[in-house]
C-alpha cells in the first residue's frame, strides 16, 4: 500500500479541528494522512494575542485593534538599554549584560517587519543614557543601523536618527523602562514599557499620560524584550511566518539574512553639541 502525506490549510476555529486527524481512504491501494492548519482570521488573531500576553500579566494600555494599527506603520524599533535588556545591574566596569533570548526576539521581530514591508529592513537602534560595551557589541553582532551613548535628552537623539533615514516618529517602536525615556514615548508610535514592581508611581504616571501602549508581564531583567518582540509580532500577524520561514531557512530568510547582515552599524557619543561619531 502507497501513502501520501497532505499538508492542509483551513480557516476555521482550533475548536473544529479536534479529532480530526485521521487517515483518509481514498483508493484502496492509496492512503491520505491529511495534517491539518488552522488560520486566524484577523480579529482572532488579535483577540488570541491580546488573551496570550494578558494571561501572562501584560497589560494592553491601548486597545489591541488600535496599536494593530500603529503597528503596520512602524519601520524604525529603538531600544533603551538599562532595565530593558537587562535588570540595569552594572558590573565593575560599569557594563550590564543582554540575554540570547532578548537578541532572538529582536532578530525575529526585524524578519517580521522585514516581511511586513516587502523586503524593506526595519532601522534598528539603540539610544542609551550611557556607555556600554556590551550594546556595542550587541549592535556590531546583531547589525543594529546605530548606537547612541550618553544620551541625555533622548528625543533630540531620536530626530538626529530619523533625519538619516527619513522617517517620522510615528513610525518607531520603542522598548523603554524609566523616567529618561519618557521624552521618546512622548512621541513614538508603538510605546512597550517593561515593568518594573520597584517604580509603580513612574508606571501610574506613564499610564495616566498615555505614554504606553503595551506594560510587558515580565519584569525587567526576565526576557520582556522578548515578550514584547512577540506580541508586536502577533498583532502584526506574522508570528507563524516567520517562524515557518525560519524553520525552512531558505530562500526567505536566508534572503532577509543576507540584506541584515549587509548592514554597517554607527556609533555615536552625544556631547553637548549633539551626536558625534565615533
Amino acid at each position: 500500500m502507497c501513502s501520501l502525506d497532505l499538508q492542509v490549510r483551513v480557516a476555521v476555529r482550533p475548536t473544529a479541528l479536534r479529532g480530526s486527524y485521521k487517515p483518509l481512504r481514498v483508493h484502496p491501494d492509496l492512503e491520505v494522512q491529511a495534517t491539518l492548519h488552522w488560520i486566524y482570521t484577523p480579529i482572532e488573531l488579535m483577540n488570541h494575542t491580546e488573551q496570550t500576553f494578558t494571561a501572562l500579566g501584560g497589560q494592553f494600555v491601548t486597545p489591541v485593534d488600535t496599536l494593530t494599527e500603529k503597528l503596520r506603520a512602524v519601520k524604525a524599533i529603538v531600544f533603551d538599554w538599562d532595565g530593558v535588556f537587562n535588570d540595569g545591574v552594572k558590573t565593575g566596569s560599569g557594563s550590564s549584560s543582554f540575554s540570547e533570548v532578548d537578541s532572538m526576539g529582536t532578530n525575529l521581530l526585524r524578519f517580521g517587519f522585514w516581511l511586513h514591508h516587502r523586503d524593506q529592513l526595519p532601522v534598528v537602534a539603540i539610544i542609551t543614557g550611557v556607555i556600554n560595551e556590551l550594546a556595542d557589541a550587541l549592535v556590531r553582532r546583531e547589525h543594529f543601523h546605530a548606537c547612541y551613548s550618553q544620551a541625555k535628552h533622548k528625543v533630540d537623539v531620536l530626530k538626529h536618527l530619523l533625519d538619516q533615514y527619513g522617517l517620522q516618529p510615528h513610525e518607531v517602536a520603542f522598548f523603554f523602562d524609566d523616567a529618561l525615556d519618557l521624552s521618546v514615548a512622548e512621541v513614538a508610535g508603538v510605546r512597550v514599557m517593561v515593568r518594573r514592581r520597584a517604580n509603580p508611581l513612574l508606571t501610574d504616571y506613564v499610564v495616566r499620560n498615555g505614554l504606553v501602549d503595551y506594560l510587558t508581564g515580565s519584569e525587567s531583567g526576565q526576557w520582556a524584550v522578548r515578550e514584547g518582540c512577540e506580541m508586536l509580532l502577533g498583532l502584526l500577524g506574522q508570528f507563524d511566518t516567520v517562524m515557518n520561514e525560519r524553520l525552512r531557512y531558505k530562500p526567505v530568510y536566508d534572503r532577509y539574512y543576507a540584506q541584515r547582515q549587509a548592514v554597517e552599524p554607527s556609533y555615536w557619543t552625544v556631547g553637548p553639541d549633539g551626536p558625534v561619531q565615533k
